[in-house]
């Protein structure tokens, strides 16, 4: 009798918004959850507010701060050694935004920490755990049913970074560009804070950072075949309301998501943007690779997700391949 293995996905920063409201579906749905944030005692408070106790069971807590280096390459070690069967799906989701900052906050590596925490932490704890994805059973059980599934990694994207987009192109405080990587290229340390090298501005550090999550994406799907894995992104909608926005000025905290809801028409609530991340990550109709999802800037009731039109800046051959290189340097992996 052939052994049947539940589906594992791992899942970063689950907390608040999007992350916490992708815990859920994914339960229903019947995976078995690695939920990774930077406490695992809020961790678990948080999710005992909007999970039963039978859910809980199915969700495994491990503590990783994605700003140091050295603590990912800990927590990824600590997931091989405590799980025994391979992982099945990667989302990453966490992220930092502090959009009012004078000056850089640094990782404990040096670096500027929303291209530490959004970019660098993802990127090497997807490189330590690939091989494990890449091993996992193709027949897996979900609530009970066996199921074919390719492994699968999928990003959170933003339209901000994607210059194809209106939202990508807003020019304050600039839009999302690398430039010459000039800033990778010299080591990315201090004084140095932005991926091209240029003067730091805070609300383009984060979309850079994002930049950099969409181009990974482009680059890792063209060095593994879609038959090993399926690696995406996508955009879930604007939700306005989340904690992401935490450090922006209180006068847009409120308005923000009034102007998304009534003008823009773009707004999605927490619930539904973590639907719509469950499913890109682990339903059959998604598992297309380099796609980057998408329900559009102004929400339709009953609209289908497409596979939206990217930049040059993120589907650039030569910069998507020198963004992996360098990023594979400044994170120790070579």
């Amino acid at each position: 009798m052939v052994k049947k293995f539940k589906g594992l996905v791992l899942i970063t920063g689950t907390t608040s918004g999007v992350g916490l409201n992708t815990l859920k579906p994914l339960l229903r749905y019947g995976w078995e959850v690695i939920a990774v944030n930077r406490s695992n005692k809020r961790a678990l408070e948080i999710a005992q507010q909007s999970l039963t106790d039978s859910e809980i069971k199915n969700v495994n807590f491990i503590e990783i701060d994605l700003s140091d280096l050295d603590d990912v390459r800990n927590g990824c070690s600590e997931i091989l050694k405590k799980f025994k069967n391979p992982i099945n799906s990667i989302i990453c989701n966490a992220a930092v935004y502090k959009p009012r900052l004078r000056n850089p906050e640094r990782s404990p590596q040096g670096f500027e920490n929303s291209m530490a925490v959004n970019h660098f932490g993802h990127f090497l704890l997807i490189s330590l755990l690939l091989d494990n994805i890449l091993s996992s059973q193709k027949e897996i059980e979900l609530n009970g049913k066996t199921i074919t599934f390719t492994p699968r990694i999928t990003v959170l994207g933003t339209v901000t970074a994607n210059y194809s987009e209106l939202g990508g192109k807003i020019p304050i405080p600039a839009p999302a560009n690398l430039g010459n990587l000039s800033g990778f290229k010299n080591g990315f340390l201090p004084p140095i804070s932005m991926a091209d090298g240029q003067k730091f501005k805070p609300g383009k550090a984060y979309k850079d950072s994002k930049l950099c999550n969409m181009v990974t994406v482009q680059e890792l799907s063209k060095r593994y075949s879609k038959e090993k894995i399926i690696i995406n992104s996508l955009y879930p909608g604007c939700v306005a309301d989340t904690k992401l926005f935490r450090d922006t000025p209180w006068l847009f905290r409120f308005l923000f998501p009034i102007f998304q809801k009534f003008i823009t028409r773009g707004y999605v609530s927490q619930r539904l943007a973590g639907e719509r991340v469950a499913q890109v990550a682990t339903f059959k109709q998604y598992a297309k690779p380099a796609v980057h999802w998408s329900w559009g800037n102004r929400q339709k009731l009953g609209r289908k997700a497409f596979s939206q039109k990217l930049s040059n800046r993120i589907i650039d051959s030569d910069i998507s391949k020198q963004t992996y290189e360098l990023t594979r340097k400044l994170v120790r992996l070579d």
